[in-house]
């Protein structure tokens, strides 16, 4: 297994608020990847005492020792137990029925000699690539089929989408959550490498359409992580960008050939 790993925060006055490991079990077969993307709160009270750093970072763990440690578990069952565990950390000092008590996106991965399991949930995104080389993208697009409007604002967001039924979901404090994450199992002789990536790396396709996920995964290939990040944020510098919320986001991109 050969893996390469880039994250670099939208600003340097705001701390990178993603998250990405890679693990190979004490047996040296297999392994897992997760990449989160935390959630930047508006700027007023979300009923926690801890940064969304501090979140990515516990549930993180807890996903990579999970994932790494027990076959067992399906990933929906390892997403549950980990989102559990974090709020347990942080029960009895924050309100975690707040709607924006500290979450993120999730993008999990374990591959074997027999097969790769996927989890995804919101707007990262993973690519697996067939050692024929095809590009297949496993997102989550609830955020896509969101009624015109849903997104004016963060108070209309937070209101009547956010972890709400008809419009999309994050891992936060109830662990119920990862039963709506986009799931699967393909054999593993028809993937040779995965990328999974925050949706400040996306941007490239998704944002300033410069090619189709094939052409990201190519990128990523030829010029590393970090290459893909650096023509996101060149693409962001020009003037005639219209960002909505953030002219540069967290960017984490991870590729792992195995």
């Amino acid at each position: 297994m050969q893996t390469a790993i880039s994250s670099v925060p939208g600003t340097p006055e705001r701390p990178n608020e993603d998250w990405a490991s890679v693990a190979v079990p004490a047996s040296g077969q297999g392994g897992t990847l997760v990449v989160l993307d935390g959630v930047t709160p508006p700027i007023d009270d979300d009923g926690c005492v801890h940064s969304v750093p501090w979140y990515t970072a516990r549930l993180g763990g807890a996903l990579t020792e999970l994932s790494g440690s027990r076959p067992e578990l399906t990933l929906a069952e390892i997403l549950s137990e980990a989102i559990r565990r974090t709020a347990d950390v942080h029960r009895d000092s924050c309100d975690l029925s707040h709607v924006r008590t500290p979450q993120a996106t999730v993008v999990l991965a374990r591959w074997s000699a027999v097969s790769v399991e996927y989890l995804v949930l919101a707007d990262s995104v993973l690519l697996l690539r067939s050692p024929e080389g095809a590009v297949r993208a496993v997102v989550d697009d609830r955020l896509d089929r969101l009624p015109p409007g849903s997104l004016a604002s963060h108070a209309i967001t937070d209101s009547t989408v956010r972890n709400k039924e008809g419009g999309f979901f994050t891992a936060a404090a109830d662990p119920e959550v990862a039963a709506r994450a986009v799931t699967g199992r393909v054999p593993a002789a028809e993937v040779r490498a995965l990328v999974a990536m925050t949706d400040g790396a996306t941007r490239w396709t998704e944002v300033f359409g410069m090619g189709d996920w094939a052409d990201c995964f190519a990128v990523v290939d030829k010029e590393g992580p970090r290459g893909l990040i650096a023509r996101v944020r060149e693409l962001e510098a020009s003037s005639s960008y219209a960002y909505r919320w953030k002219r540069h986001d967290d960017a984490t991109v991870v590729h792992v050939e195995i």
